[in-house]
């Protein structure tokens, strides 16, 4: 039987859950470890927080909110941004984390990958890969789409799994926050590329599109914020498109 896990995404800038359509327009949503908690509280398999003005100033500033959840809750726990040194990532994992996500500091330094995953163990390394499509390739961007980076997503996926990335993280930038369905071809190349599990982000909507993914490509999770935040979508909707697949989800009364 397929696993396939159910990951909350929550986007926090200056202490506050916040949602923006193609990592633009943010709006606040509110308070981040009170939307964690509901939602591992409804059956996600994993939470994953990102701190989206880390790498603008040079800093995570989740670790107190990490403490929050982690201390009510046991649900494991992915957190990213201004990731660029070993005590970033100790201290990160000291707070709670389970797996640390890279993203910046990885195109600038992609040794790193291998320098995190031969100190803490593969799985808590994971890279996460924003990209868009342009000039008829998926480029890799950072800092929420905003900066070039000159790489190609493909090229760039298989390199951070070759690197000992334990997890690779996709956003489809040009799908993200719409709520219209995902970049299914992008997925399912990437997926079909790497022998790491690829969590699939950007663009889930209905329950149809999670459909979708899971028939279409072989990615290992979804990601999902706007549909959760904006009460478009419960985790126990999602659960239930999964078993209607035959597809395993963790039972909750083991959460």
């Amino acid at each position: 039987m397929r696993n396939f896990r159910l990951i909350a995404r929550l986007d926090v800038k200056m202490r506050n859950l916040i949602k923006g359509v193609q990592m633009e327009g943010w709006r606040k949503v509110g308070d981040p470890a009170e939307f964690a908690r509901a939602y591992a509280a409804q059956g996600a398999d994993e939470l994953m927080f990102t701190d989206v003005v880390a790498s603008l100033y040079e800093r995570n500033s989740l670790h107190d909110i990490l403490k929050a959840v982690a201390s009510e809750t046991f649900v494991p726990m992915t957190v990213g941004g201004g990731v660029r040194k070993l005590d970033d990532v100790s201290g990160l994992l000291a707070c709670g984390a389970d797996k640390v996500a890279l993203n910046t500091a990885a195109t600038r330094d992609p040794a790193l990958i291998s320098e995190i995953s031969r100190t803490f163990g593969s799985q808590a390394c994971v890279v996460a890969i924003e990209t868009v499509y342009r000039d008829g390739d998926w480029q890799v961007m950072t800092d929420n789409g905003r900066n070039h980076t000159g790489l190609k997503a493909l090229e760039w996926a298989k390199e951070v799994a070759d690197r000992g990335a334990g997890e690779i993280i996709l956003t489809a930038i040009h799908k993200e926050g719409l709520g219209k369905g995902m970049d299914l071809d992008l997925i399912g190349k990437v997926a079909d590329m790497v022998t790491v599990p690829v969590v699939a982000g950007g663009g889930i909507g209905t329950t149809d599109h999670l459909r979708e993914l899971t028939q279409g490509t072989s990615a290992s999770a979804v990601a999902v914020a706007q549909a959760l935040h904006w009460n478009k979508l419960s985790i126990a909707d999602l659960r239930k498109t999964l078993d209607d697949q035959g597809i395993f989800t963790r039972p909750l009364e083991a959460a």
